[in-house]
């Protein structure tokens, strides 16, 4: 009977190529190469980008860990730890990003750095260097697989998606303005370890075509963002929405897409959609000719009448005309002026109070009910209104879901009034302030937006196949 020290015992036995994961990266198995007579180890990587700020620079990369699996695609990032020149076995040098990870073997884990760069070209898709190699593992030059094995086809299952760490995101919030909003948004996403760029949408122009659409702002190609926020202000709607497309087309998510955005800005169709939907809203009317004043008002109902210009925001442009000789007088003014409006029923049971429900991704986060400033019937904060906390109804919930929904927006600001036959949506806005809802709710509300965009933007699960490489 043989004898076995306790230094023996000990011993990790590694053959020439091994199953390992890189958990930090979403990486549940690789099959590495061990060389010893390399110094650093390295990673297959490709479309290699680098984000953040100069003091913590981070890079951005995707991963083919299946040879031959090109449709496989996982994409990465990680801190820049280091950049140095590797020589590699046919004498040619390269400056490399390094990074740190997590390497598992078996049972046992421990920190590595690894250097990016293109194997395609190699059978290993990893290359474990002496610098990884703990001091109690000893190397099989003759075997393979002295370590427990591992399957590719965990890249097969939605698993790889849930248990996918938190890659760091570029996002780009589309604003003019510096306000709580865009600053929010900013100081949420760069919490959570993402890089927010605000760009300023009057300065972005584009170079349309077909093979290679881009987006360029103040003399340089904007870079591929994981998603883009818009924040576009409705004196710009035409503009904006328009760099959003230009977004779309190259193939980048956008938070709120721009037909949901130019629906909602369009007052007149807006009501057209949710009437197409049968969401309630208010009784409302439109006419061009002056000659249709007295029908137009009799479609809507009696006094006191809404007269609404079609571009109002913040409840400028809202007129309450308390009789129909007040409201054919606004209209009349209105039309002398070549606006266009819509008149609608005034809800009176609402009493100046209205209801403001927050939804993103799908789901009413938060709610506010909004009072008007003394003597005025507009509730909105921005006219001196004032907000609480309310607890809304099923129905109300439901109404506000189904209106983001008919205007396909990711995030929306439902606002709806509580009258005797329901709730009344008033109107949809398709880049709501996050400041009242917030103040008055305390709910981190760009965090949840944050929480949507990172659950729209990881990989999507890879469909069940059969690898083209055996495990053995």
């Amino acid at each position: 009977m043989t004898e076995t020290s306790d230094s023996d015992a000990d011993l990790i036995r590694f053959g020439w190529e091994e199953w390992v994961s890189l958990p930090d990266l979403g990486l549940p198995a690789m099959k590495a190469k061990v060389d010893t007579g390399a110094r650093t180890s390295a990673l297959h990587a490709f479309d290699i980008e680098t984000f953040g700020p100069a003091t913590a620079p981070k890079v951005r990369f995707t991963v083919h860990p299946v040879p031959g699996r090109d449709d496989l695609i996982i994409p990465c990032s990680a801190r820049i730890v280091d950049r140095r020149s590797v020589t590699s076995s046919n004498g040619e040098s390269e400056q490399r990003y390094v990074i740190a990870s997590t390497l598992r073997v078996g049972e046992e884990s421990w920190r590595i750095e690894l250097t990016l760069t293109d194997r395609s070209s190699m059978a290993s898709r990893m290359l474990l260097g002496r610098e990884a190699l703990k001091d109690h593992i000893t190397i099989v030059a003759t075997e393979r697989f002295q370590q427990p094995r591992l399957s590719y086809d965990v890249y097969s299952t939605a698993k790889v998606r849930q248990a996918a760490p938190n890659r760091s995101l570029r996002l780009a919030v589309l604003s003019r303005e510096d306000n709580y909003s865009t600053r929010r948004l900013r100081e949420e996403g760069e919490a959570r370890g993402h890089t927010v760029e605000v760009i300023d949408t009057t300065r972005c122009y584009m170079a349309i075509n077909a093979l290679s659409p881009e987006v360029h702002c103040d003399g340089k190609r904007l870079p591929k963002y994981d998603a883009v926020i818009p924040r576009i202000g409705a004196s710009i709607t035409s503009y904006g929405t328009a760099v959003i497309r230009q977004f779309e087309t190259i193939g980048t998510f956008c938070l709120n897409g721009s037909d949901g955005i130019t629906a909602s800005r369009d007052k007149l169709y807006a009501h057209q959609l949710m009437a197409r939907h049968k969401i309630g809203m208010p009784n409302t009317a439109f006419a061009a000719s002056p000659k249709d004043t007295d029908s137009l008002m009799r479609l809507v109902g009696t006094a006191p009448l809404i007269v609404k210009l079609l571009e109002s925001t913040q409840g400028k442009g809202v007129v309450l005309a308390e009789t129909r000789k007040a409201a054919s007088s606004v209209i009349d003014a209105f039309r002398g002026l070549k606006a266009n409006f819509l008149v609608q029923d005034f809800v009176k049971e609402a009493a100046g109070e209205d209801i403001r429900c927050l939804v993103v991704g799908g789901k009413v986060v938060a709610a506010m009910k909004r009072t008007g400033a003394e003597g005025d019937f507009r509730s909105n904060l921005h006219r001196g209104g004032s907000a609480k906390v309310v607890r809304i109804s099923k129905e109300e919930r439901d109404s506000a879901l189904r209106a983001a929904k008919a205007f396909k927006l990711n995030l929306a600001g439902v606002d709806l009034l509580r009258s005797e036959a329901g709730p009344k949506v008033l109107e949809v806005n398709s880049s709501p302030g996050l400041e009242g809802i917030e103040t008055a709710t305390k709910k981190n509300i760009a965090g949840l937006v944050m929480e949507h965009i990172e659950s729209r933007v990881r990989p999507a699960p890879v469909r069940a196949r059969k690898s083209r490489e055996q495990e053995s």
